[in-house]
């Protein structure tokens, strides 16, 4: 039996599904046929612009993003999926703040509603900083299928995991 380390917090009925799918050899073929294309965005500067995008049309007066990058660094199993990091620093006699997106690299091949979901999570933090209520409130006003999208690309990490084994 796979052990399920991206839906650790889910319900044994949903746990016990997909361990059937694992075990019928059918969880690839589950997420190709929901999620047939990958997105063409593979560059940092395309990363940058998708997300801006996302962030003009929702956060227009959010603070500013200074940059937007895949990271190979980041490792999935630690949980991080993307981060946002914010830097503040005196520069003169002003306070500056940087901050930054990163995006684990995984997700340069991923299908373009995973990396959606992953950057709208990701901009979501410009507003709330925790994970709590208003912040997920935040993410579904800016992605409606959010909680879907975001138990989906547990399902492909997972099938990534049983692929790399």
């Amino acid at each position: 039996m796979y052990q399920l380390k991206y839906l650790a917090g889910y319900s044994e009925q949903v746990t016990t599904r997909v361990q059937q799918l694992i075990a019928e050899d059918r969880l690839g073929s589950f997420l190709t046929q929901k999620y047939p294309d990958t997105h063409e965005i593979r560059t940092d500067r395309a990363l940058y612009d998708f997300t801006m995008a996302i962030k003009n049309e929702f956060l227009r007066s959010a603070q500013p993003l200074s940059r937007v990058a895949y990271d190979g660094k980041l490792h999935v199993v630690q949980q991080a999926l993307g981060t946002h990091t914010f830097v503040s620093r005196v520069q003169g006699g002003k306070l500056k703040a940087k901050h930054e997106i990163r995006v684990a690299a995984v997700f340069r091949n991923a299908p373009p509603e995973f990396l959606r979901m992953i950057v709208v999570h990701e901009l979501a933090h410009l507003k709330e900083k925790e994970h709590n209520k208003a912040f997920y409130k935040l993410c579904e006003y800016m992605e409606p299928a959010y909680s879907q999208l975001e138990f989906d690309t547990r399902l492909y990490l997972t099938q990534l995991d049983l692929a790399a084994k």
